[in-house]
């Protein structure tokens, strides 16, 4: 899958278990903060696009990943866009700085971020793991992330979504149906249902990102 797409990302829930060992290491994770900021203040400072990590091997091999963007408020932080990568087809340094660029300056949903806004805005990653065929028994909320096809339809919803929304495993399956555009219960009958994790990490997880 080759195509952008979009979905906000957010935190897990502190009550649920805790998750296992981090896959990056907190200088990964900065770098690929960093990459993700300068991605798009390149843009807006007419910038060269951010160079790739000196000698950094995991940065290096492809993966899926989500660059949702926030801007902070009063109570609330407030989207500013979502775009990723569902499947891992570009190197991850390179998907990050894309994807960001992508979710400041060309998710449909919200006007192009300003200069002013760039220098506020705060970037959650989702680094996702290979897709895996899943039975809908074995899908555990929180932790797996869904896609679920039939055909040329195809649905992907993050595994922090089902705890944003307060979703059971039912629903979770029932609404990556609906973002396929399926109904339902196509997750019941002859859809493929497969299933990722992923890392989610932000700037308020690392210090200085930028």
């Amino acid at each position: 899958m080759s195509k952008l797409s979009d979905k906000p990302a957010a935190n897990l829930d502190a009550s649920n278990p805790a998750p296992p060992t981090p896959e990056f290491s907190l200088d990964q994770r900065r770098t690929l903060l960093r990459i993700a900021h300068r991605a798009i203040l390149s843009v807006l400072e007419r910038q060269p696009f951010p160079e790739p990590p000196a000698s950094s091997l995991r940065l290096s091999e492809p993966r899926g990943v989500f660059t949702t963007l926030y801007l902070p408020g009063d109570l609330h932080r407030q989207l500013r866009g979502c775009v990723g990568y569902a499947a891992p087809i570009a190197p991850l340094y390179r998907a990050v700085a894309e994807t960001a660029r992508a979710a400041a300056f060309d998710d449909s949903r919200f006007l192009p971020v300003t200069k002013e806004e760039a220098l506020k805005l705060e970037v959650s990653l989702s680094v996702l793991s290979r897709l895996f065929p899943i039975h809908p028994e074995a899908v555990e909320v929180g932790r797996h992330g869904l896609v679920i096809s039939d055909g040329a339809r195809r649905g992907l919803l993050l595994p922090q979504v089902s705890l944003e929304n307060g979703w059971d495993r039912e629903t979770f399956l029932e609404q990556t149906c609906r973002k396929a555009s399926l109904p339902l219960n196509a997750w019941r009958k002859a859809a493929t249902i497969e299933a990722f994790t992923a890392e989610v990490f932000g700037d308020a997880d690392v210090e200085s990102p930028c």
